[in-house]
């Protein structure tokens, strides 16, 4: 197969970061990288720029990790709590899944992707829970949750 190097100019999933010099095949570089702006060609002109890139690459990523850091004080604040019901036996109706602790930060003004919450599964018992949720490469914030335990009443 035909392979093409080529400069990113943003990040892509799977491929690298901008500034990265890779090899992909020519056609996904012909086809899409080139076109869409999101690479350039590696020629000799344009692999002077590179550094160029590299010092706006740590710069973002260094304002970015200021940002998460700050976003990581404010998780860690928060104390969201939540109620099951239970029936009979403590049996919980129902759970908390990553979904409802991304509702509850974005009722509290924080802003992060549902994808961040590093939940394994839904939680059904009640007690405290510390969840992880992942807002930068470095930087995992760890959130406290409370769940508490509701009684449903059987109507006979």
């Amino acid at each position: 197969m035909a392979t093409a190097q080529v400069i990113l100019k943003e990040k892509i999933a799977g491929l690298g970061s901008e500034a990265d010099v890779v090899k992909v095949r020519a056609g996904y570089a012909r086809n899409y990288l080139v076109p869409q702006g999101k690479a350039y060609e590696a020629t000799k002109a344009n692999l002077r720029h590179v550094e160029a890139l590299k010092t706006n690459r740590a710069k973002r990523e260094a304002e970015e990790l200021v940002v998460a850091q700050e976003v990581a004080t404010k998780i860690a604040k928060l104390k969201p709590s939540f109620t099951l019901s239970t029936g009979q036996g403590g049996k919980a109706f129902g759970s908390v899944t990553n979904m409802d602790i991304h509702k509850e930060l974005e009722a509290a003004g924080i802003t992060v992707d549902r994808h961040a919450i590093q939940l394994d599964k839904p939680i059904k018992k009640s007690g405290k829970t510390v969840v992880d949720i992942k807002l930068n490469a470095q930087v995992t914030a760890q959130l406290t949750i409370t769940v508490d335990a509701g009684d449903v009443k059987d109507e006979d």
